[in-house]
This record gives structure tokens, C-alpha cells and sequence, in this order.
């Protein structure tokens, strides 16, 4: 199964956290300093403040492109707060293009002008944008705060679950998707960590379990991310048969 490339790269799955948050900070932090530096810096700034809004310019694609991957993954009313996002990002971005080529055709007042209601719309965009990720947990890592028994617990029967089998079993407040092939069963949880979807309900081949909902797939022995967009590993279970029944404990 081959890693998506460029989907792995716009979820951060190689970063082990969403992409999407870490760059907001370059556009938000250069039009930021932009609009301070238009505002109290006087003619002396303005050149510095001119390649900060360029800068804010560069840098709002790949973050535009970030979060339209991770919108792509939302629905219900994540999706349309998403769209208002998106469009208020979109005349920011307009309005900051538009600042440049008036500050480049020496028309630095209409240029600041345009620079700060740019400026005011990123920040209720921001706005938008902190309360899907904490008011909504768009994108929050799902098993975070899901921890299963540190000692081994009884789950299942040995004969409920055949070779080649999958079983979702209830432990300790937590669910957790059991897997046999041959002698060996795994466990991990079966919440996947992007947007919460069924792993139990997931195909299951070459050691590893897809998820339903996204296609993020994790690896059985590990939990670790085959692809994305799933940026945080599954929690893993280790297994053990004692007196005809599989239990199972938090990995140490």
C-alpha cells in the first residue's frame, strides 16, 4: 500500500500534528508586523512593511491549501463554519494583493488602507478558525485522553475470535479493535485518531486496518501511520491468552 504523497504531506502526517496550524502562523505573524509597521513605523518601515505583506501573500497559499484538505474531511455544520472561513481567508488575501499593487504603484495610503481591513477580516477568520478547532475539535487528535487498562483485563473469548477474524470489545471505557492471524492477535484502539471513524469497521490486509471514513491507515503491530490523513498514531494494546480468554493491557 502506497503512502499519498502529497495528501500525507498537507494532513502533517509526517509531522506527527495537522499542518494547517502551524502555517496560519507565517501569514497571520507577517501581516500581523505589517499592519503594526504601517500604523507607528512611519516612512522609515515602509519598505520592511511592503515585503511583509508580500510575505503574508506567499505564504497564505500552502496554508490555503492545508486547510481546504483538511475542510475536504468535515461535514455538518464544521463544513459550512469551514466555507465562511475560507472566504473570509479570501478577501484577506485579495485585499493584502490588492495592498501590494497599491504600495507598488506609489499608492502607499490606499495600500495601508487596504492592508488593515485585510488585517481585520483575518482576524474574525482567525476567529472562525480557533473555534473549529476548539469548540468543533476539527482535526483534534481523537484517542487523546483514551487510555485502556494498564493491567491486563479480561476481554473476549478465545473462540470468539477466529483466524483471520475482527472484533470490537469494550474495556476499561474504551474500545478497542482485537485482530487474530495465525497465533498472533493485536490490538490497538478502535477510534481512529483523525475524525473518529469505526477501525473496526475498517478492511484489515498486509498488517494493517484502513479506516471507512478517510481511507487513513495504521498499522497493526504499531499503530503507526501507513498513510494519511491521519497525523497521530493509534494507541496499541498488547494481548495475552490466560485460561481460554484474551486480555489485554495499555502497551508499556
Amino acid at each position: 500500500m502506497q503512502p499519498r504523497l502529497v495528501r500525507n504531506i498537507l494532513s502533517g502526517t509526517p509531522l506527527g500534528h495537522p499542518l494547517h496550524p502551524v502555517l496560519t502562523d507565517l501569514p497571520i505573524g507577517a501581516w500581523g508586523m505589517a499592519a503594526v509597521l504601517d500604523a507607528v513605523g512611519g516612512r522609515a518601515s515602509e519598505r520592511a512593511a511592503d515585503i511583509l505583506v508580500a510575505v503574508g501573500i506567499g505564504t497564505a497559499v500552502p496554508t490555503a491549501a492545508a486547510g481546504l484538505n483538511d475542510w475536504s474531511d468535515t461535514q455538518g455544520k464544521p463544513r459550512r463554519i469551514g466555507l465562511v472561513h475560507a472566504a473570509a481567508n479570501t478577501t484577506a488575501l485579495c485585499l493584502y494583493t490588492s495592498s501590494a499593487v497599491a504600495r507598488a504603484t506609489e499608492h502607499r495610503g490606499l495600500g495601508k488602507m487596504l492592508g488593515l481591513a485585510g488585517f481585520g477580516i483575518l482576524m474574525f477568520s482567525g476567529f472562525l478558525g480557533g473555534h473549529l478547532s476548539y469548540s468543533n475539535a476539527v482535526n483534534v487528535n481523537k484517542t487523546a485522553g483514551r487510555r485502556g487498562p494498564a493491567e491486563w483485563t479480561s476481554v473476549l473469548a478465545d473462540h470468539d475470535l477466529p483466524d483471520g477474524g475482527q472484533v470490537k470489545a469494550d474495556v476499561a471505557g474504551v474500545s478497542v479493535l482485537l485482530y487474530r492471524s495465525g497465533v498472533a492477535i493485536q490490538a490497538l484502539d478502535s477510534v481512529c485518531s483523525h475524525m473518529g471513524g469505526p477501525l473496526d469497521e475498517g478492511k484489515i490486509a498486509d498488517g494493517c486496518v484502513t479506516c471507512p471514513w478517510h481511507g487513513s491507515t495504521f498499522r497493526l503491530a504499531d499503530g503507526q501511520i501507513v498513510r494519511g490523513p491521519a497525523s497521530s498514531p493509534q494507541p496499541v494494546y498488547e494481548t495475552r491468552l490466560t485460561d481460554g480468554r484474551i486480555e489485554v493491557r495499555r502497551k508499556r
